[in-house]
């Protein structure tokens, strides 16, 4: 089992944003525009003690617990990145079709490993709309008419060098050889 928690700097900067809430609305006293920044300082305390209080995450082999909710890694379906790595916001769908959106409050680190345990463990989902076989890079069965991808041709020299190769291939199949001396005198 591994468990995730909420990162610590959020409910610091939570209590941190009610101190300057504090600090504006006692400055607001005196002047009334400071009650607007007493006003966002709470807003951003809301936000950060809420992720601060999230649920932990916790990784099982047979499902992911989210507080005291299980989900069984068979019931998930697709599994969605939105833009957010750090807290880690993810759409997931499970078997009935119901949506979940999944908020972890944790740092980096913590944000992609989490990311890829629930990548690699949900085996019946599709990952940001593609198969978790594929996704993964597992080989796909050929089916009959399915043909291998010819392999990439690299370009290995400049498009002169490869006249001059050329010339010096028609030469030897002309010829027999590449040295300008006569190969009896060699003898």
């Amino acid at each position: 089992m591994t468990r995730y928690v909420p990162a610590r700097h959020y409910l610091t900067f939570g209590i941190a944003a009610l101190a300057l809430a504090a600090f504006s609305g006692w400055l607001g006293l005196e002047l009334k525009a400071a009650f607007v920044a007493a006003g966002l300082f709470v807003l951003s305390a809301a936000l950060l003690l809420a992720l601060a209080f999230r649920p932990a995450f916790e990784i099982h082999e047979e499902y992911l617990g989210i507080g005291k909710r299980r989900i069984l890694w068979m019931d998930i379906r697709r599994l969605d990145r939105t833009g957010w790595i750090s807290p880690l916001i993810l759409r997931m769908t499970l078997f009935d079709d119901s949506r979940m959106l999944l908020i972890y409050p944790g740092d980096l680190e913590s944000c992609n490993s989490l990311l890829r345990n629930l990548r690699r463990l949900s085996r019946d989902a599709l990952i940001d709309g593609v198969p978790y076989r594929q996704y993964w890079g597992e080989a796909l069965n050929p089916g009959p008419d399915r043909r291998p991808l010819p392999s990439p041709r690299y370009r290995l020299l400049r498009p002169e060098d490869e006249a001059d190769v050329e010339k010096l291939y028609q030469r030897l199949k002309t010829v027999g050889h590449l040295d300008q001396k006569n190969t009896t005198d060699e003898k």
